[in-house]
């Protein structure tokens, strides 16, 4: 009976490590015999450094001489958590009398291999490694990159703030919600407090706090710092004060704030 173990990595929390452990599995059932299969499976970011929990266990069972192979999805992604750590992970392996698989472009390391042929499969499973890292860094480059450029045409990139939706990749205002959030924000100004404004509202109470602290003047006057709500908002008729008590303490400047039927009339 041969001891095997298993380790898969994904990026998310969002995601799940469970195909790759699966195929892993099938794959290790079909070609040893009546084999124990150790799993580990980490979730880390391909921007992250650091070595996850499960991949410390693995490293520690390798060095108990509790593993005779070691099978990964793809060996190159373990490169990914430092540099230079696939070439150290395979010298770990070999020096603790410890095979290594590779399912992805088939690479196999085992201790029956001579000294030129670990040395020739090292050479590429290392040239594997310098390739994933600088795919993965040319990656983050394009989709910056995608969103400087995005930005700088005045496109909305993310999610929308509250109160707004985005057609063709601009910014729109939501009528429905964005009056919905001006209302609430009224009752706030007049002395309710966060949960009693939100009730009845589709707006966590969260949500209101932050809208209050960070763009109570985008909801009451149309006002905004960003260039792509500024123009959002700068389409539609400027009507009357918020209602909010004659004692409060909103500056004063020229009242801009959207209804139903000129949002409509806009549309039309």
């Amino acid at each position: 009976m041969s001891d095997i173990g298993i380790y898969a990595r994904v990026s998310t929390a969002d995601q799940d490590p469970q195909r790759q452990l699966d195929e892993l599995r099938e794959f290790v059932e079909d070609t040893y015999d009546d084999p124990e299969v150790h799993t580990y499976a980490d979730i880390i970011s391909g921007t992250q450094t650091d070595r996850g929990e499960e991949y410390q266990c693995l490293r520690q069972d390798i060095e108990d001489d509790a593993l005779d192979v070691v099978v990964v999805h793809e060996l190159s992604r373990l490169s990914r958590l430092g540099a230079g750590e696939i070439h150290e992970f395979l010298e770990f392996c070999l020096t603790n009398e410890t095979g290594v698989r590779d399912l992805e472009v088939g690479l196999e390391i085992s201790l029956a291999d001579d000294l030129v042929d670990r040395a020739v499969s090292q050479l590429i499973a290392g040239v594997m490694g310098d390739l994933a890292r600088v795919e993965h860094k040319q990656k983050l480059r394009r989709i910056q990159s995608g969103i400087e450029a995005a930005q700088d045409a005045g496109r909305w990139t993310g999610r929308p703030p509250a109160g707004f939706e985005v057609e063709e990749g601009y910014l729109r205002v939501d009528a429905d919600e964005f009056l919905t959030i001006r209302h609430a924000l009224e009752r706030v100004e007049q002395g309710n407090t966060y949960g009693e404004a939100a009730n009845g509202t589709p707006v966590a109470e969260s949500t209101l706090r932050t809208l209050h602290d960070q763009r109570r003047d985008l909801y009451f006057y149309a006002e905004a710092a960003d260039e792509r709500l500024q123009v959002a908002v700068e389409e539609l008729e400027p009507l009357g004060e918020p209602t909010v008590p004659a004692d409060s303490d909103l500056p004063v400047q020229e009242i801009r704030a959207i209804v139903r039927d000129e949002i409509q009339r806009h549309k039309e």
